[in-house]
């Protein structure tokens, strides 16, 4: 009798959690789209500032910093990407942070020296050890250089010759900004039904949360890359710290607790790679998951002690603990069959409507955010829609590989900073993701989810079975593909040629 009680106060604490962060994506959708019009308004105009200027003196120092680990198939695309930027040589410098151990190295010092050789001004920094990985590579970085802003670029990114010209003067007359924050678009979007999945779900985050939170003077995070520093604003807090995985978060965050400001530019895109390797994206959804809980360990305390207002400080945890959906959603896929056997309910009409409204309401509120924000980025066409469930697939399916960074993250279980692998341009020469067993656990618990939706499949149960469906998918389907590519990692089986498009002009 005590365990039944256990299961369902979980299974309803759970439910009610999952709720708030479901009618979370309906707070950010209204903050974003009350401030775009005149935001938007705004940041047009100040990108083109230096708009026939030509007096280089008028342009800040800036250091554009290309952290990399073993990127032999996109090490040599990003170095001639950012070479080729519109800004004046005499003030940007090119920091090649190469912390590799294979022939990425001799592909970074070939394009060094032939770029160094047509008056580029760059320079390849490395270190006898790898303390604090990417972290430790940034701040190893910054100590070798006097520029103002600091632009930051991940080995898969592709940034646009004009991207430090539209940057840069959001900061002119604003000495508290001490961010700008550009938004990922897709390279590859269109190669699988995986990375359209993914390429949703990444630009609800940058066209609507981002800006939300940005927009409303709420806490916001650098995502990693594509965007540029104040370097006093990096000093001020601290520095590159590289007690947690997610760095960027850590330092984004500290930095707007010591009071800088943070600027997001929807309008301000750079392309980059999305994992077409279902393994290469646990690898990073792992990082990034048990990461953002490490930096909420850290980072609430200093919340809790800063006086702010109360929705303010909401919003942060709400954003800082983000990823506890997906132990909660591995949690009520257990719980279900044992709250079902053990509790009969029969609710009455009103409270019946009630239940299932209330849980429409959350679970079509991340999807709500999603379709805006392909909506607003211009992917108005009708067939956008059937790409929604492969996102909730793959987002549902991830629970148990999140869950697991998730509680090591809890647990102070220390991990090393795995590289997503990249694709590039050579698809033979790619690197393998990290292999673990989790796709058996996933395989099992789409088994037990279809179980428990056979076993109790009725009118009584009507609200949760939507939910065993839904969750016996997502596991069944993220770990039969991560199967998959374990054998061949460089098969993306999931191609749909008739719905391929041409890439968007920039």
């Amino acid at each position: 009798m005590l365990g039944c009680v256990i299961a369902c106060t979980l299974y309803v604490l759970c439910s009610l959690l999952l709720l708030c962060y479901g009618l979370q994506c309906y707070v950010l959708t209204f903050l974003y789209l009350r401030a775009r019009k005149q935001r938007v308004a705004f940041q047009q105009k100040r990108m083109k500032f230096f708009e026939g200027i030509g007096d280089e003196s008028v342009y800040p120092k800036v250091v554009t910093q290309l952290p990399m680990y073993n990127e032999k198939t996109v090490a040599v695309r990003i170095i001639e990407a950012v070479a080729a930027m519109d800004y004046p040589r005499s003030k940007h410098e090119i920091q090649v942070l190469d912390d590799s151990t294979d022939e990425t190295r001799q592909y970074v010092d070939d394009t060094v020296a032939r770029l160094r050789e047509q008056g580029v001004r760059i320079a390849t920094v490395r270190r006898d050890d790898r303390v604090g990985f990417k972290a430790g590579a940034l701040q190893n970085g910054l100590a070798r250089t006097d520029a103002e802003y600091v632009a930051i670029f991940d080995a898969d990114f592709v940034p646009y010759p004009d991207f430090l010209k539209k940057a840069i003067p959001f900061f002119v007359d604003r000495p508290n900004l001490g961010l700008v924050q550009g938004r990922w678009t897709h390279l590859n979007r269109h190669a699988s039904l995986i990375t359209r999945g993914q390429a949703i779900g990444i630009d609800g985050h940058f066209m609507v949360e981002q800006a939300a939170r940005s927009w409303n003077k709420l806490f916001m995070n650098f995502n990693g890359t594509a965007g540029v520093f104040r370097r006093s604003a990096i000093e001020a807090c601290g520095g590159w710290q590289h007690d947690t995985l997610t760095e960027d978060m850590d330092l984004s965050y500290r930095m707007q607790l010591a009071d800088w400001e943070t600027e997001y530019v929807p309008d301000l895109e750079v392309p980059a790679e999305i994992p077409e390797d279902i393994n290469a994206f646990k690898n990073q959804q792992f990082r990034w998951a048990k990461g953002s809980i490490q930096t909420a360990i850290k980072i609430i305390p200093l919340l809790v002690k800063r006086r702010m207002p109360v929705f303010k400080f909401v919003q942060a945890v709400l954003h800082l603990t983000h990823y506890t959906v997906h132990p909660l959603m591995l949690m009520m896929a257990i719980l279900t069959m044992p709250v079902l056997h053990y509790v009969k309910v029969t609710l009455p009409p009103w409270a019946f409507v009630t239940v299932v409204f209330a849980m429409i309401l959350a679970t079509s509120g991340p999807s709500t955010m999603y379709l805006i924000s392909q909506h607003f980025i211009g992917n108005k066409k009708r067939k956008m829609l059937m790409f929604v469930p492969m996102m909730m697939l793959i987002g549902t399916g991830l629970a148990v590989n999140n869950a697991k960074a998730v509680l090591e993250a809890l647990l102070r279980k220390h991990s090393p900073f795995h590289r997503t692998p990249k694709k590039g341009q050579k698809a033979a020469a790619s690197y393998r993701p990290i292999k673990d067993i989790t796709c058996v656990v996933e395989i099992l618990l789409g088994l037990y989810c279809m179980a428990s939706f056979s076993m109790f499949f009725g009118y009584t149960n009507f609200v949760v079975s939507p939910f065993l469906i839904l969750y016996a998918s997502g596991f069944l389907f993220v770990g039969s593909v991560s199967i998959a590519h374990f054998k061949r990692p460089e098969l993306i089986d999931l191609k749909l040629d008739m719905l391929r498009a041409p890439r968007p002009a920039a």
